[in-house]
């Protein structure tokens, strides 16, 4: 049995290499999600390796390393940027003495830090539940201790039993709550389809601009930062376009890469948006350099809720950092593939409004023409 250690800012960062490629890129990226937590990176370890060791996900001699280096940098927390189960976890926690978290956990901390809503604050909290769930097992001393003192003496239940019961009825509760909470989304939803207005969501990694540009668009006053996860909350505000009348245009959560699987049951209410639009803009930060692993890592995402297959052009964000001129790509077809922009100087949102328009226009035609088809039998 050992106690857990108590928690820090002062991290030690672990990346192990299993041949995948891009490791500068998952660097840079754990370390962006270790300052928005609130912690400081004080050292990084890097590894290779061909698996992950049952015991301590790294092997024997690497756990001494990032000891030392811990020790040397007087870090309180270690953050793998992999998921590492509940026994690896304990394990290295007791041969590091301070507190080792995994990414999943690190990404809902930071999801804690954000949510505002109502909606958002239970979202946060059933993932967090959910993950926790997990790693009930031997992990605090306390847990194993069966309830003593007068009137509690007796078989009783152990204290790991009545945690492991009251989380079971705490997840429940939260699931009741956002289930209601999607109903009342759903029919809001439900009165827009009825007014034949066109949907679009903007989707995209996080941090690749897409409260900027939905302010941009919209005038909405979202907050938005540079930093990841600055929104967690959809907000959708209507888009007038001219002769193509009002649109509903929808700032979503953004994306990550191995974007936790408890994080993504639990906003279903809020990416219920992203899966019931018409049209998705993928937002891509054209500057960054591994904006083909974020752009893959989104689709799969899209993929995992069941939007995969919805209509979607991708919106090059920042090109004011890339030097390019504003444009819009179509592919042989003459369709439209994609949009070159800046949202932060304006450069090219007249050819995105446009865009939207001639969707929108081309939506309207099309429902215009199914109601004046005949049924058929």
């Amino acid at each position: 049995m050992f106690e857990r250690p108590a928690s820090g800012t002062r991290a030690i960062v672990v990346q192990v290499d299993f041949g995948l490629g891009g490791i500068e890129e998952r660097l840079s990226e754990v370390s962006l999600l270790a300052q928005s937590a609130g912690a400081t990176i004080v050292g990084v370890v890097q590894g290779r390796r061909q698996a992950p060791d049952p015991a301590h996900y790294v092997g024997k001699g690497k756990a001494e390393e990032i000891g030392l280096v811990a020790q040397m940098n007087a870090a309180d927390i270690v953050i793998f940027n992999h998921d590492i189960t509940a026994a690896q976890q304990r394990n290295l926690e007791r041969k590091l003495n301070c507190r080792v978290i995994d990414r999943s956990a690190l990404i809902l901390d930071i999801f804690a830090l954000r949510a505002k809503s109502h909606e958002g604050k239970l979202q946060v909290e059933l993932a967090q539940l959910q993950h926790l769930s997990t790693r009930l097992v031997r992990g605090w001393t306390h847990l194993e201790r069966q309830k003593g003192g007068i009137g509690l003496r007796g078989p009783g239940e152990k204290q790991l039993e009545t945690d492991r019961r009251l989380l079971g009825e705490r997840v429940k509760l939260l699931k009741d709550r956002l289930a209601k909470l999607e109903r009342q989304r759903s029919v809001r939803r439900r009165a827009r389809e009825r007014r034949d207005v066109l949907s679009v969501s903007l989707v995209g990694y996080t941090n690749a601009g897409k409260s900027t540009l939905f302010n941009a668009l919209t005038k909405a006053g979202a907050y938005a930062a540079d930093q990841l996860f600055a929104t967690l909350d959809t907000t959708s505000r209507r888009l007038f376009l001219g002769e193509a009348g009002n649109i509903v245009l929808s700032d979503t959560v953004g994306f990550i890469r191995d974007l936790p699987h408890s994080l993504v049951a639990a906003f279903h209410a809020t990416l219920e948006e992203t899966v019931c639009a018409d049209l998705l803009l993928h937002v891509v930060d054209s500057a960054s350099e591994d904006r083909e692993g974020q752009i893959a890592a989104v689709n799969a995402v899209l993929e995992e809720i069941g939007a995969g297959t919805l209509p979607q052009i991708q919106v090059w964000n920042k090109i004011d950092a890339t030097l390019a001129s504003p444009e819009v790509q179509r592919d042989a077809c003459g369709k439209i593939t994609r949009v070159l922009l800046s949202a932060r100087t304006g450069e090219g949102l007249e050819l995105l409004r446009q865009v939207l328009t001639d969707v929108a226009l081309e939506h309207k035609a099309a429902l215009a023409a199914a109601s004046e088809s005949p049924d058929t039998f």
